[in-house]
C-alpha cells in the first residue's frame, strides 16, 4: 500500500489532489488539517501556526502507521498575510513560520520514516523569481533569522502591503532551497529519495489570499470561477490539483536530476528556478539555522 502524508488538502487545488489521491488504489492518505477533512481521507489535527501542534501531528503520524513506511510527503499549505507584522505564539513572523519552518519540522521529523524511493513535494510559487514578472516584491535575501524576526532586518520594507507580500515570496524561496538542499543529503541520496518544488502557477479560487483585503478575496474568488478560464495565465484548480495529486503518486517523475516543476497553461514543465534558489551554500545555510529555529540536531550538508 502507497502512504501519502500531506497538508493543505482541505480546501482548493489542494482538496482536488487530495481527492484524486484517495481515489488512487491501494492509496493511504494521512492529512493534516484544522478543520473538515475530504471524505475518504484520515485526518489527524494539525496547526501549521504552532510548532507544538507540528511535533504532535509528526508523532502522530509515527503512533498510527506503526512500522509502515512514508511514500509521499505532500507539503501544500500556505498562506499570505497582508503585513509581516503578524507573529504565531512561538514569536515568528507567521507567513514564514507557517510556509516554511513548520514544513522543516515536519520534514526533520518523518524524514527516518521515508520509504526508498520516497517523493517529498513543497508547493512553491513562481513569485519568488524575478523573472517570472508574477507583480509581487520578490525575495531581498534568504536569512532565516531575519525572515523569522524581521524587525532584526536592517532593510526591512517600511510599507506594510509591501512586506507582507515579500514574506511570502521569500518564504516561497525557502521552499525551493530546502527541496535543494534535501538532495544534498547523504541519507536521502542513498536512498533514492526525490525531492520536487512545485509551483502551481497563478491559481485564482484557493483560500491562499484569506487573510488580504475583502476586495483582493472577493476577486481571487470571481477568478476562480468560469471567467479564469479567460485569462491565459491562470490555470484551474482542477489542473493544479490533478497536477500535485500525479506528483505525489508517482505517476509524474522528474527527469534526470530535475527538480522545479511548474504549472503554465494547465500543463507541468521542469525549468530552473531563480538565481537565488540555485546556490548551495544558502540551501546549506537555510537547512543549518532552520534547525537552529525550530530546535532539532543537523549533520553538515
Amino acid at each position: 500500500m502507497k502512504i501519502i502524508v500531506m497538508t493543505g488538502g482541505t480546501s482548493g487545488f489542494g482538496a482536488i489532489a487530495a481527492q484524486r489521491i484517495t481515489a488512487a488504489p491501494d492509496t493511504r492518505l494521512l492529512l493534516g488539517a484544522r478543520g473538515v477533512a475530504p471524505a475518504g481521507t484520515e485526518a489527524l489535527p494539525l496547526d501549521l501556526a504552532v510548532l507544538g501542534s507540528v511535533r504532535s501531528f509528526a508523532a502522530s503520524v509515527i503512533d498510527v502507521l506503526g512500522d509502515a513506511w512514508i511514500d509521499a510527503l505532500v507539503f501544500n499549505a500556505g498562506m499570505l498575510n497582508r503585513t509581516s507584522e503578524t507573529r504565531t505564539v512561538d514569536g515568528f513572523e507567521a507567513t514564514f513560520a507557517v510556509n516554511h519552518l513548520a514544513h522543516y519540522l515536519l520534514l526533520r521529523m518523518l524524514l527516518g520514516r521515508l520509504a526508498r524511493g520516497a517523493v517529498v513535494i513543497l508547493t512553491t510559487s513562481g513569485a519568488h523569481d524575478p523573472a517570472e514578472g508574477a507583480g509581487l516584491p520578490t525575495p531581498r535575501h534568504a536569512e532565516v533569522c531575519m525572515l523569522a524576526h524581521p524587525d532584526r532586518d536592517p532593510d526591512v520594507e517600511d510599507r506594510p502591503a509591501v512586506a507582507g507580500r515579500r514574506a511570502y515570496t521569500a518564504s516561497k524561496l525557502c521552499n525551493v532551497l530546502t527541496v535543494r538542499a534535501l538532495a544534498a543529503l547523504a541519507q536521502t541520496r542513498d536512498r533514492d529519495i526525490i525531492g520536487i518544488a512545485y509551483c502551481p502557477g497563478q491559481t485564482p479560487g484557493t483560500g491562499l489570499v484569506r487573510g488580504m483585503p475583502l476586495h483582493l478575496r472577493a476577486a481571487w474568488r470571481l477568478f476562480g470561477g468560469p471567467l479564469g478560464a479567460v485569462v491565459p495565465q491562470f490555470n484551474s484548480r482542477q489542473a493544479a490539483g490533478r497536477a500535485l495529486a500525479d506528483l505525489a503518486l508517482g505517476v509524474v517523475r522528474p527527469p534526470g536530476k530535475e527538480y522545479y516543476a511548474t504549472l503554465r497553461r494547465g500543463v507541468l514543465t521542469w525549468r530552473e528556478p531563480s538565481d537565488l534558489a540555485r546556490r548551495d551554500d544558502l540551501a546549506s545555510t537555510l537547512w543549518r539555522d532552520s534547525a537552529g529555529l525550530v530546535q532539532v540536531t543537523t549533520a553538515p550538508i
